[in-house]
């Protein structure tokens, strides 16, 4: 009796039909700036959805755009996927603005939620000018654009879109909304909803890797795969913003260690941001010459302390690690870079911090020691009794035998000069004279 009713029960589940389980279709969510982080969860995740018999993968997108290098290799990904990939700009208000386009391009499965948009293709991160324009009359510019343009059209033909719009997104900068876009068949479907958007593909044949597949998603369970630690330590470390702040960290960590050696806690966390920080900007677009001004305009920040320069090398400082800030990240889209908000006050903290680290070393450097040999040079003492060349004094409340060049009562003030074993050079301590009354 309780296995016929639990076997009535299996039946009667979604996506159960004569013990035999549909398949899920996989549902990943790209939200923001196409980064490594992004690059690394598409990358595994779409490896994963053959051995979760995955009958589709759907990108939910809404983003700004992002890396070049992020972006192809995802893209590189999702033809190599033996699974089919629908890319959907979802929800209403989303973009798939720039590299999102591209990601939309080469997607078997193309879908837009009203309200949506894409295009704005225009490869930014050569020959930018200020306000992240691109120069026409440069020629590495002339070079990206064909380049982009050359890549986007060769995505449409192989997925069957319109080649000619393609290309405006690219040399034009152009947008389109969802119901245009469907109107020009840059995209397959408009969809409300990831439900809405199975019911209308399903039975479609679309091309993968592996050949020509008809989907059957209709109600298929959907397997919502969110980023795990792994992506999303990429994608806080890749943040342009975040590594500029590791870098600083771990050099100031490495700094304060070196002038005030022995308080390990900042040599410990300065090298690990440090190496945090070279991690992410091996992904990440830099320019080598920012990152060289910042480091020189450290130098010479610390190097005005014991250099005293007029403020000539600490003001050339400040401003060599301003500009190198600012060209720190080459823009590859809009926003992606490290702010102005950023830059100043880490700017003016790096002044003070600097200024205020190297001057407690040079402090503790001049100061007289405090324990040890050392420390009894200048001690003044007092002779125990009189004495020609040796005899014994307090010093520090301690009696040391002393010599001395010139005689010695009972009572003088003497002043170490040397000290050879447990024997101390002294010499006398004379006393300012008292001058007489006038007259």
């Amino acid at each position: 009796m309780l296995r016929t009713v639990a076997l009535c029960l299996l039946l009667t589940l979604p996506g159960v039909a004569w013990g035999a389980a549909v398949a899920p279709v996989v549902v990943l969510r790209i939200d923001g700036a196409i980064s490594p982080g992004t690059a690394d969860y598409v990358v595994r995740a779409l490896a994963r959805a053959p051995r979760l018999h995955a009958a589709l993968v759907v990108l939910e997108l809404d983003t700004p755009g992002g890396l070049g290098s992020s972006m192809r290799e995802i893209i590189k990904h999702i033809l190599a996927s033996p699974v089919p990939v629908a890319a959907f700009v979802y929800p209403s208000g989303a973009r798939a603005a720039s590299a999102g386009t591209y990601i939309l391009y080469a997607s078997p499965v193309a879908a837009m939620a009203p309200a949506t948009n894409l295009g704005a293709a225009t490869p930014v991160s050569i020959g930018a000018l200020p306000g992240g324009k691109i120069s026409p009359q440069s020629t590495e510019a002339r070079k990206a654009v064909n380049d982009a343009a050359a890549y986007i059209r060769a995505l449409a033909i192989l997925r069957g879109r319109n080649a000619a719009w393609a290309e405006q997104a690219v040399r034009q900068a152009a947008s389109l909304t969802a119901t245009e876009a469907l109107h020009l068949k840059v995209i397959n479907v408009i969809a409300s909803s990831v439900p809405d958007l199975l019911a209308q593909v399903n039975g479609w044949r679309v091309t993968t890797s592996s050949g020509v597949q008809t989907l059957d998603v209709r109600g298929a369970p959907l397997v919502n795969l969110a980023p795990d630690w792994r992506s999303r330590l990429l994608t806080v470390i890749t943040d342009p913003s975040i590594a500029y702040v590791l870098m600083l960290v771990g050099v100031y960590g490495l700094l304060l260690e070196f002038l005030h050696p022995g308080f390990v806690l900042p040599g410990v966390t300065g090298l690990v941001s440090l190496i945090l920080a070279l991690y992410a900007f091996q992904m990440l677009p830099v320019n080598y010459a920012g990152l060289a001004l910042i480091l020189a305009g450290i130098g010479f920040m610390v190097a005005e302390a014991f250099m005293p320069a007029f403020g000539a090398l600490g003001v050339g400082g400040a401003i060599a690690f301003i500009v190198g800030s600012v060209l720190l990240i080459r823009p590859e889209a809009p926003g992606f870079g490290v702010p102005w908000a950023v830059i100043l006050p880490l700017a003016l903290f790096s002044v003070v911090f600097v200024a205020s680290i190297v001057g407690l070393a040079v402090k503790a450097r001049s100061r007289r020691p405090v324990s040890g040999a050392e420390e009894m040079i200048g001690s003044l003492g007092e002779v125990l009794g009189d004495l020609e060349g040796e005899g014994f004094a307090r010093v520090h409340g301690e009696t040391w035998r002393i010599r001395s060049e010139t005689p010695l009562h009972r009572g003088d003030k003497v002043r170490v000069v040397r000290r050879e074993g447990l024997v101390l050079d002294v010499r006398p301590e004379r006393s300012p004279e008292i001058p007489g009354p006038v007259g």
